[in-house]
């Protein structure tokens, strides 16, 4: 089971990355070039919240039936610290991944408020792309590469 909830966290993880670029790209080459916001840039939008918080949830299963997981008790966390590969995947890739998520959701959230489309697409574009920052930075590229 955990295999398979892997493989689908990594693959899911693809898509994730691919719409939240999309949607960043969308939102700053609209601020950009001054155009109205429309009913694609809010799908668009959407689409990279509900895929990241999806992915997200998929990560939770994971991170719970990992194999990795049982190092809390057997190791403790002064020893998951002093190991990078446990360090990586017990603390430093689940907790940017919920501050990535955040950054999307804030972003979504504070966006629909706003009336107009030059606003709304600088909210969009500096929290979708501080959220890409932030995801990209801690992806275990090693073994996500391996697939």
């Amino acid at each position: 089971m955990y295999e398979s909830i892997k493989i689908v966290h990594s693959y899911w993880a693809y898509l994730v990355v691919l719409i939240l670029f999309l949607a960043s790209l969308n939102a700053i080459i609209k601020l950009v070039s001054k155009k109205p916001y429309e009913a694609k840039d809010f799908r668009i939008s959407l689409f990279a919240l509900i895929v990241s918080h999806i992915q997200l949830l998929i990560g939770f299963i994971l991170y719970f039936i990992s194999p990795y997981f049982d190092a809390f008790s057997n190791q403790g966390m002064g020893e998951i610290m002093k190991n990078s590969q446990l360090r990586l995947y017990l603390v430093e890739h689940p907790l940017t991944m919920i501050i990535s998520i955040v950054l999307i959701t804030v972003g979504y959230s504070k966006h629909k408020k706003k009336l107009s489309s030059a606003p709304k697409f600088k909210l969009l574009s500096i929290f979708y792309t501080l959220a890409l920052l932030v995801l990209l930075s801690r992806i275990p590229w090693s073994a996500w590469l391996n697939l």
